[in-house]
């Protein structure tokens, strides 16, 4: 971490946030939705900083003065150096404990926001993973940002804002962060972890436009376990075999909706893995070269030349309707089980 260049595909939140700082305009709280692995945290971090730079500073100012912000970090002055290393007083990183933010968290918050910054200009509070505050902790945190401390901003992150109280997301200005490209995810795979181009463009597809979860699968080991799930999901799916879906037992199909919708956490990748394959059979009808699962190939011409394009559409529309589902907080398991259904009558 250093800058905002830092930060992968980011382009419109980093904006936003640079024309605050260029404007010295910056509301007193911001709240950064997007999936895991987006940079919203890193975000944070760089504002932070970006706020406190001291690196191209010439001449000492009292604090709290109108002191230019620097619109990147210098990333190498005392202050920069110890936001970073999370050892800055004034910088406030609020996280989940055992999964839960309390409402002793937040009081305690309150107790140091009663006070003056020791020393930054603007003081910043990160409430990371904001959806973990239980709803006492929630209501506790509405006191401060309905009167916000002077000198003072808070910076929450969540995936979505369905998650948090509406009064809190009311009470603070949204900058959505973009699941990163698949295309950056292999630019950067590739350039940074030495990759083959082949394996870079199968784990952008599976990472799911999340940076730490690419991150996370290219180690060998990892590597290799996502591509035997990547079989399992295809295999056990029927997907490898879409003509023979119809003959398929429904029993296996529903027991086979049950096991996935027992897996919450990693069921958005599931989904983007079979949605991932059912494109490729689509892409080989037009043009082979551009499927994303290369190394298999073999089976991709096999089970495209299986199905039509209107069957293949359905399928992938199938998919893409469950996962709206899930999103919107429907049942998961009966989600899957009308999906699979969908995919067999298709």
């Amino acid at each position: 971490m250093h800058g905002f260049e830092s930060i992968l595909g980011q382009k419109q939140p980093i904006r936003i946030l640079t024309t605050f700082l260029h404007k010295r305009a910056i509301p007193h709280a911001l709240l950064f939705t997007g999936i895991e692995g987006v940079g919203k945290r890193t975000a944070a971090m760089v504002f932070a900083m970006a706020c406190n730079c001291t690196g191209n500073i010439t001449s000492k100012k009292e604090p709290n003065t109108e002191i230019p912000l620097q619109q990147s970090p210098c990333g190498c002055c005392n202050t920069c150096r110890r936001i970073e290393s999370e050892s800055h007083p004034d910088i406030i990183l609020i996280k989940p404990v055992r999964a839960v933010i309390r409402i002793a968290q937040i009081r305690s918050l309150c107790q140091t926001l009663a006070l003056k910054p020791y020393e930054a200009r603007i003081r910043v509070v990160i409430i990371s993973d904001a959806r973990a505050m239980n709803r006492e902790a929630g209501n506790a945190l509405l006191k401060i940002l309905e009167e916000p401390p002077a000198h003072t901003i808070l910076i929450l992150t969540a995936t979505q804002t369905s998650d948090l109280l509406p009064t809190v997301v009311s009470r603070c200005l949204q900058i959505r962060f973009q699941p990163i490209s698949r295309k950056s995810l292999e630019i950067f795979l590739a350039k940074s972890n030495a990759l083959s181009d082949e394996d870079a463009v199968i784990i952008a597809s599976m990472a799911n436009g999340s940076l730490s979860k690419a991150l996370s699968m290219i180690k060998p080991a990892n590597l290799e376990y996502w591509k035997n799930l990547r079989k399992w999901l295809i295999h056990d799916s029927g997907l490898d075999a879409p003509a023979s879906l119809s003959s398929r037992p429904i029993a296996s199909m529903l027991a086979f909706a049950e096991r996935l919708s027992k897996n919450k956490k990693n069921l958005p990748d599931f989904l983007e893995v079979m949605k991932t394959w059912l494109r490729d059979l689509v892409i080989w009808k037009f043009n082979p070269k551009l499927i994303i699962n290369k190394d298999l190939t073999q089976k991709i011409q096999y089970a495209s030349q299986q199905m039509d394009l209107e069957s293949l559409t359905s399928k992938i529309k199938a998919i893409e309707v469950a996962e709206k589902d899930i999103r919107a907080n429907a049942n998961t398991r009966l989600a899957l089980e009308v999906m699979f259904l969908r995919l067999v009558t298709n």
